[in-house]
């Protein structure tokens, strides 16, 4: 693919186009546990898969705060859409940046990005073969792998110890589709996947802990955990933003209970509240990031502990901040909610949303224990403290 001219506010005019077509398809989404084939193509079309993807294949390298607004824009139009791309942009990246040439060439080599997803917090057990690995292992969530051409998932090699992420096509016969049988997030399609020894070339693996970079700029010097916590701080963000604009046209319409309350001074000093907390929520983000962004302009080439610690903290605080206002607008719509609607779902996707291990309660103790200073000679190993390698 060709050197990219894609930019930022490319992708945000895009996502502001797309929010029609994505909120016509949200009912549609749920009937079919996946995205409609017009949303996906839409995607395409508006080349958001590539948001992460190194700019030498035709990717935009999207930095940190505009990766947090894109993925906004698309949740606030759809919960699953929004959810489709953070996850599958993330995989898709990681690929054009880590993998060797050879795959790259491969995977790469259509006229629009390629989609690549799959699980990397579980692993599969990898046995070295002559030009590669016999791949074996049961993953669930694997959110995007419906409407992808490539998994990308991670295993290890019990003779060495290794952790690898591998790339391979995705074949039917791979999925269970019965599998998400879930209370939100329906339209995610996010399915297990089992491989039972399939063959994966060496070319089509690389290391899962090493940042060193094959393509791309000083974005990867974020490391790619990091692009999964953008990616969920957006998810909640518009998640959020768009509970308290419905809730509040069902104050202006009059509507149910929310119309009853409108001018009751408690309704109004908490709807005042919960918007200035996700407000304060989202300024909190952007600071965070905006640092980090300062960083590495100035020629940081990954992050420090306590920058890690705060870009999970801050994903934290986001996730149950508009937990949070999920809460007030159930107690505030009442009967509303209770019906399927926009209301409903996001209701139910946040309360799925909000269990994702990103935001989970170790994450939040091993924050503590950094910002306390208690965690001498540790660094962030994907979602937990560990031992500076000596």
């Amino acid at each position: 693919m060709p050197e990219s001219t894609l930019t930022g506010p490319d992708l945000a005019a895009a996502a502001a186009r797309l929010q029609p077509v994505l909120m016509r398809n949200s009912d549609v989404h749920e009937e079919l546990n996946a995205l409609s084939p017009e949303v996906v193509e839409a995607l395409h079309e508006a080349g958001v898969f590539g948001m992460w993807v190194p700019r030498e294949l035709g990717g935009a390298e999207l930095g940190p705060r505009e990766s947090i607004d894109l993925i906004a824009s698309l949740t606030y139009a759809d919960p699953a859409s929004g959810w489709v791309v953070m996850a599958a942009a993330l995989a898709t990246g990681a690929g054009g940046a880590y993998a060797s040439d050879v795959a790259v060439g491969e995977i790469f080599a259509g006229d629009r990005f390629p989609v690549i997803a799959g699980q990397a917090t579980r692993f599969g057990k990898a046995t070295v073969v002559d030009g590669g690995f016999r791949l074996t292992g049961d993953w669930s969530f694997g959110s995007g792998i419906k409407h992808a051409g490539w998994i990308h998932t991670a295993a290890e090699i019990p003779e060495t110890g290794e952790a690898r992420i591998f790339l391979l096509p995705v074949r039917e016969e791979y999925l269970d589709d019965s599998s998400w049988d879930v209370m939100g997030l329906l339209g995610t399609g996010s399915v297990d996947y089992k491989l039972r020894d399939v063959f994966v070339p060496e070319s089509h693996t690389y290391d899962m802990f090493s940042n060193a970079v094959r393509r791309g700029g000083s974005l990867y010097g974020i490391g790619r955990i990091s692009f999964a916590l953008l990616g969920h701080t957006g998810f909640a963000f518009g998640a959020g933003r768009r509970l308290l604009d419905e809730l509040l046209r069902l104050v202006q319409a009059g509507k149910g209970r929310p119309g009853q309350i409108a001018e009751q001074g408690a309704f109004l000093e908490e709807y005042a509240r919960q918007e200035a907390k996700l407000r304060g929520a989202r300024a909190w983000v952007m600071e965070v990031w905006g640092e980090i962004e300062e960083s590495l302009a100035a020629g940081a080439t990954e992050l420090t502990t306590r920058q890690e610690t705060l870009i999970r903290l801050s994903l934290h605080d986001m996730t149950f901040t508009a937990y949070d206002v999920m809460n007030f607008v159930v107690k505030s719509a009442a009967t509303q909610v209770i019906r399927p609607g926009v209301l409903q779902r996001y209701v139910r996707d946040m309360i799925v949303a909000s269990t994702h291990a990103t935001s989970s309660q170790p994450v939040l103790r091993d924050a503590g224990r950094e910002l306390a200073g208690l965690a001498a000679g540790k660094h962030w190993a994907y979602l937990a403290l560990a031992d500076d390698r000596g």
